[in-house]
């Protein structure tokens, strides 16, 4: 680990091995393993970690968007990549880069057909998005007929994967709610499996579904936050080791006397004579103003140290009455402690929102 000079994002592909081993651990030698790696491996670095897990025989990688595909592709990619929101306007680019998309709907499976057969494409690898109840993309059982229908009248594409995503796998209140979708899921694919010649991949879970719901691995599943450091309980917690550390280092200490304020609009009032720590980050780093005021903390020399004030575009203050330290100390955002979660907690988010939101301007140090 490095001592902080600056704000600074350390990636621990060590813990990314980690993660990953333990995943493979709990599912069968023979499913495939999908690693998704959108939005910057979730606010991290998502070419570094590509490579990486190219080295650990990760199966699939996953993607939001093409361009996000094409990056992974200039950056030395060779693996299969799944596009899940592919949008028809980046086509010819997706087909250019070897990227494979989640045909959702008619519109798209139309125009992807139509884009490929002027590409003279022949079996070009596709994905079938099946909505099971997240009722956010995906095709209805009901549609099974007419996609047939579709695929038989041209060979200009191949369908690789049926699959469809758990919208409560962490939830086991949500019980009921998670085996109807995969039951549903299950029917889908004995219904389209009857009418094709091959087998495609089958995949629901994700990383809650993988830990709690091992009769619906099928032969893929995916995994993202589970890669990065986080289960879906505090059980599960303890076999996985967060990969990010966010690091910055005190550039200021104020001595505010009694009734005085701190930050933009005056957003904390001194009760009592106070110590704060300035800190080189804000709400242009992923810091965003819903933190402050009682809600986010950090830690500095290994004590809590409460964000007060509203957070600014730069800058963050922190209380460090009764902390012994001085300028130019490391501070822990999060990491160890406080974890992403808990981090996330204190404002009523989550640690996806948390990691993702980071700003590509902080400076990502990648740990091997």
């Amino acid at each position: 680990m490095l001592k902080a000079q600056e704000t600074l994002l350390e990636i621990d592909l060590k813990a990314l091995e980690h993660n990953v081993t333990y995943l493979k651990s709990i599912i069968d030698s023979s499913t495939k393993f999908m690693a998704v790696v959108k939005s910057y491996a979730y606010g991290n670095d998502a070419v570094e970690i590509a490579k990486h897990l190219e080295t650990l025989d990760v199966d699939y990688f996953a993607v939001a968007y093409t361009y996000e595909g094409e990056q992974l592709r200039t950056g030395g990619i060779t693996k299969p990549i799944l596009v899940l929101h592919a949008q028809s306007v980046y086509f010819n680019t997706l087909i250019e880069n070897c990227l494979e998309p989640n045909l959702y709907s008619f519109k798209v499976l139309k125009e992807f057909i139509t884009t490929a057969e002027g590409l003279n494409q022949k079996q070009y690898p596709i994905h079938l998005k099946f909505n099971t109840g997240l009722n956010r993309l995906g095709f209805l059982e009901s549609d099974i007929p007419e996609i047939i229908t579709i695929l038989k009248n041209t060979d200009a594409i191949k369908v690789t994967s049926l699959f469809s995503h758990l919208g409560a796998s962490e939830d086991l209140n949500e019980n009921e709610f998670t085996l109807s979708q995969i039951n549903t899921f299950k029917s889908i694919s004995e219904t389209f499996l009857e009418k094709l010649s091959y087998k495609p991949l089958l995949h629901i879970c994700n990383t809650s579904g993988i830990i709690n719901y091992p009769e619906a691995h099928f032969n893929m599943v995916r995994s993202g936050i589970g890669m990065y450091g986080f289960g879906n309980s505090e059980e599960e917690n303890t076999h996985f080791k967060p990969i990010t550390t966010l690091k910055t280092v005190i550039s200021q200490i104020n001595h505010i006397p009694k009734g005085q304020s701190v930050g933009y609009n005056r957003g904390y009032i001194c009760d009592a004579p106070l110590v704060t720590a300035t800190l080189p980050l804000g709400h242009a780093d992923g810091i965003g103003r819903e933190y402050g005021n009682g809600k986010g903390f950090v830690a500095i020399n290994e004590q809590k140290a409460p964000i007060v004030g509203n957070t600014c575009m730069d800058m963050i203050m922190v209380d460090i009455t009764n902390i012994d330290c001085q300028e130019g100390d490391e501070v822990i955002v999060f990491g160890d402690y406080p974890t992403a979660e808990e981090f996330a907690a204190t404002a009523n988010t989550i640690s996806y929102e948390l990691l993702t939101g980071l700003s590509q301007r902080i400076k990502r140090i990648i740990l091997r």
